[in-house]
């Protein structure tokens, strides 16, 4: 029986996600997709499926995101390291002072989200271990912290021009000979999974309720301050240590990986010109970071930063040596469930890879490209969520989608084939934000050191009510292809939405 290019290439991640979400248990659910993934992609041979799950899944997996291991073993050093002088309580103690308010701790974790728009790894372990104690002192849930930081991740990463996420959509668009750069602006008034999503987090802030698992969590972290953490990242206390002993490290951390990004972009190489274009790269901002690796950069920069942090810490004698250096196992030991849980949902991904999802899905989308041109829109978003949930990633997602979407309206309306464009970007975040298999799922439970299980399980309600909205407003689209009018019409439904929701199963908790 032929397995591949086939439905049966959707069947291994399909597997590991329900079996994850009855389960509650996330490697051995991700093991057993890998394995009927490996089975089905040699034809049901054990041993060529063995040989295939090692080479071609695990050890690619590793060798293919080493940098991305690094960067999360520098970043959980980092923080072991702030914690371990007395920084985060330090940060705590000033933040109690001025953040007195749950609804203030939330939305200064929504600013700080934003604001870190240059990759969505970066963004999820910064934003945690920055907000941890600020929504800890008011009694936020880990669960509700991972929402905001996924929320502010890759829904933020996918509308700014000037991050790693704009960067792989424009390598895609540039590889069909596309202005990659300038689609992906154009596309950003018609992504309406990211612009909700930023809306639903306000208001639902605002309003001071939840609902679903959330509300549930919530109100367990308000009537017994149970947070749902997973322990090991109680702040320490040093009379020695200052606020700027944590600030000093995250600016470091900040400035460093935006250079880092530069550096490997070639924006200080003289030489270096744009593969597509024939632009020369040097002192060339966008191209920079179109042609940067992340992989690369974001390990580069942050070492630089970690080393500089720990000069200035030993300098400012708030830890000793000895401990400074005990900072690096501890940090790397935080980080083992969520490079195990990176490095099986790769090994998945691949697994769907061998079986020829993509060839399936294309030609899903070329089918109904045949009729209901309209609503083509509305159906690649759903497609685009689909995809990205059964695999867990967004860049894969758009990476399959885009050389389909483009030459269907290519020769046609060129409004229609931005907003198509737009729903295969939505969609890729929206799958990847509900997927337990999702490499920034994932980082927002990491960065807010709760269940990763959980944070699903309580953020899939709310993901699903703003991609209920999304596919309303690009059914809406299809027909009226107005950016305004579309995008006020989606922030009136997200509004109304949330009022009846409050009326009928809303929670109070705040």
């Amino acid at each position: 029986m032929e397995f591949t290019n086939t439905f049966w290439a959707l069947v291994p991640p399909i597997v590991a996600i329900v079996l994850a979400l009855i389960t509650k248990e996330t490697f051995s659910s991700l093991f057993v997709g890998i394995i009927v993934g490996a089975l089905l992609a040699t034809g049901l041979n054990p041993i060529a499926a063995l040989d295939t799950l090692i080479n071609d899944g695990f050890i690619s997996a590793i060798s293919g995101n080493a940098g991305i291991f690094m960067f999360l073993v520098i970043l959980g050093v980092m923080v072991a390291l702030v914690n371990s002088t007395g920084a985060a309580a330090a940060f705590g103690r000033w933040a109690s002072r001025r953040v007195k308010t749950k609804v203030g701790a939330l939305l200064a974790t929504f600013v700080l989200g934003v604001l870190i728009f240059i990759d969505d790894y970066f963004n999820c372990l910064t934003v945690g271990s920055v907000m941890r104690p600020v929504t800890d002192l008011n009694r936020v849930s880990r669960t509700k912290l991972a929402y905001l930081i996924d929320s502010t991740a890759a829904p933020v990463c996918m509308i700014a021009p000037i991050s790693s996420w704009a960067a792989a959509v424009s390598g895609v668009a540039r590889d069909l000979n596309v202005d990659g750069i300038q689609l992906f602006i154009s596309a950003i008034p018609f992504n309406y999974y990211s612009l909700l999503t930023l809306l639903f987090v306000i208001m639902i802030t605002v309003l001071g309720f939840d609902y679903g698992p959330m509300a549930a969590a919530e109100l367990k972290a308000l009537r017994e301050n149970d947070l749902g953490s997973l322990g090991h990242d109680k702040a320490v206390e040093n009379s020695k240590a200052h606020l700027l002993d944590m600030v000093i490290p995250i600016i470091l951390l900040i400035v460093f990986c935006i250079l880092g990004m530069l550096y490997v972009g070639g924006f200080w190489d003289a030489g270096a010109v744009d593969s597509t274009s024939g632009k020369s790269i040097y002192h060339n901002l966008p191209l920079a970071f179109s042609n940067t690796d992340a992989s690369v950069a974001l390990p580069l920069g942050s070492i630089v930063a970690l080393i500089l942090s720990m000069i200035y810490l030993l300098i400012r004698r708030t830890t000793g040596f000895k401990d400074t250096m005990g900072c690096i196992a501890k940090g790397f030991e935080a980080m083992v469930p969520a490079i195990l849980i990176l490095t099986f949902a790769v090994t998945l991904k691949n697994m769907t890879g061998l079986l020829g999802a993509d060839v399936y899905v294309g030609g899903l989308m070329e089918g109904a490209a045949e009729g209901l041109y309209k609503m083509l829109p509305a159906i690649i978003f759903l497609v685009g969520c689909g995809l990205a949930f059964a695999t867990g990633t967004s860049w894969g997602t758009f990476s399959i989608l885009i050389p389909i979407v483009i030459p269907i309206f290519s020769g046609s309306d060129p409004t229609l084939l931005i907003i198509g464009i737009s729903a295969c970007l939505a969609g890729a975040v929206c799958g990847d934000h509900c997927s337990p298999i999702s490499d920034t799922t994932i980082m927002a439970s990491a960065g807010a050191n709760c269940d990763h299980i959980q944070h699903v399980r309580t953020q899939i309600p709310y993901a699903v009510t703003v991609a209920a909205i999304s596919f309303v407003n690009y059914i809406i689209v299809g027909f009226v292809q107005n950016a305004l009018i579309c995008l006020a019409t989606g922030a009136a439904l997200t509004v109304a939405v949330l009022f009846v929701i409050k009326a009928t199963v809303g929670k109070k908790t705040v």
